[in-house]
């Protein structure tokens, strides 16, 4: 099938590169000229495993290329898939003009019959709004096209993205006619082999399983670092309790590892914009603004742990960081825990020496102007000179360190555990004073 894409994001980017590979021609829109010469050379601008391969390996077939001329994007597809960011608006809720711009370009151009697909993830109640955009622009042209609208949303895991679109869960696609269906079963097909996962559904309830989805489990984690925080008052250890309830078939184990808080691009702005979207609907959703605030306490929480070792200062410290990514096998920042502790220690005074596998460049991005901050080259060289360590990010190399280097390259045994990756009998036995997340915190004997 001929596809147009518009936006060359995250979600754009991965859902133009996994449809060319199962045979379909793809033309992926993005006005940022200078982001579209670097993907014609083969450079991609997000880390994210397996993506560079399979996007140099369609273009080089000719199933994907990228442009800049929207009405080449319009003509070229069958079916338009809008992919462009939904930034939070200083209220919380989900900004939608890049969207409706998309749709009203989209109206400009429109030649034929296409089937517009919301991929964004977008309020209840967008398709209606970018049907009214097209129209619009289609009413100002004395042009009578016909068109439908369609949400799709995307559930892509940051470090999974390209496996959990070749193999989904699940595909929703929210209509309000039959027309578009068929198409959409087409184009899913080869997503399709083992049973149907296509599960068909109005828009607006297909708008809302997007933000109910990413909620749920937003809630499950903001719930267990609750009981974490608990744990910690009551004497308890939160590892044991996990696995005493994950045990139970109907919790399960996924989502329920405490820690220094969730961030990224989805599950913060997500939560905000259903409490807002509730708002808007005359309803206060007291549970789904409870685990946004939980969140952000937890966050706070883990940085006032380290300022409290330290007496609330930090003036001729230095502090190494492991993990900048808010997780493992991504490069993004966006609302990442690790961002509320630098922040914090560099505004006590503290000099932060830093590491992470993958999002070094986009750490000095966001600090390079900052003197007191370094990105080192391994997580070894940030220790040098360092009084404490802190994780924050639970990158597979961090998991079993060389804990007698650790101890010999930090002027103080502390380590400062936000995602509870050791033992804390085994760091004790090293010498370390241990704050994990709701366990015991391990204090050496010496």
């Amino acid at each position: 099938m001929r596809l147009g894409i518009f936006g060359s994001g995250y979600v754009g980017l991965v859902t133009a590169a996994c449809f060319a590979e199962r045979g379909n021609h793809v033309v992926c829109m993005d006005k940022d000229a200078a982001k579209v010469e670097r993907l014609c050379r083969g450079e991609i601008p997000i880390h994210e495993p397996g993506l560079d391969a399979l996007v140099a390996r369609n273009v080089q077939a000719g199933r994907l290329r990228f442009t800049t001329d929207a009405r080449e994007c319009v003509a070229h597809g069958q079916i338009l898939f809008i992919a462009v960011g939904t930034p939070q608006g200083e209220d919380g809720s989900a900004d939608l003009q890049y969207v409706l711009a998309v749709a009203r370009t989209i109206g400009e151009y429109l030649d034929g019959y296409r089937i517009v697909v919301d991929k964004s993830t977008v309020p209840v109640g967008t398709a209606d709004e970018v049907k009214a955009a097209i129209r619009e622009c289609l009413a100002r042209r004395g042009a009578a096209q016909d068109f439908d609208v369609v949400s799709n949303p995307e559930f892509l895991k940051e470090g999974a993205a390209v496996d959990d679109f070749m193999k989904p869960d699940r595909v929703i696609v929210g209509v309000d006619g039959d027309r578009p269906v068929k198409f959409l079963r087409q184009l899913y097909a080869p997503f399709n082999r083992t049973r149907d996962k296509l599960l068909v559904m109005s828009t607006r309830s297909a708008e809302l399983t997007k933000y109910a989805a990413n909620t749920m489990l937003a809630t499950k984690i903001s719930m267990m670092n609750e009981l974490a925080n608990i744990a910690e008052r009551v004497g308890a250890d939160i590892e044991q309790v996990r696995v005493g309830i994950g045990s139970d078939s109907r919790i399960g184990f996924s989502f329920i590892y405490p820690g220094c808080g969730y961030g990224g691009s989805c599950f913060p702005k997500d939560v905000k914009a259903l409490a807002k979207t509730a708002e808007a609907a005359g309803y206060d959703a007291q549970m789904v603004r409870t685990v946004d605030a939980v969140n952000i306490r937890q966050k706070q929480g883990f940085y006032g742990k380290i300022r409290a070792y330290f007496g609330g200062s930090f003036e001729g410290r230095t502090i190494a960081l492991w993990g900048l990514a808010f997780k493992p096998n991504t490069d993004d920042m966006r609302e990442a825990p690790s961002r509320i502790v630098v922040d914090g220690l560099l505004a006590d005074g503290a000099r932060v020496r830093a590491y992470d596998p993958e999002a070094g460049a986009e750490a000095r991005r966001i600090y390079g102007g900052e003197p007191k901050f370094a990105v080192c080259a391994s997580a070894h060289a940030a220790l040098e000179g360092a009084d404490a360590l802190v994780v924050v990010t639970e990158w597979n190399e961090f998991r079993s360190p060389d804990f007698e280097l650790i101890k010999r390259s930090l002027k103080t045994p502390v380590i400062f555990d936000g995602r509870n990756l050791y033992d804390p009998e085994v760091v004790a036995d090293y010498g370390f004073e241990y704050f994990p997340v709701g366990r015991r915190q391990g204090r050496s004997a010496s």
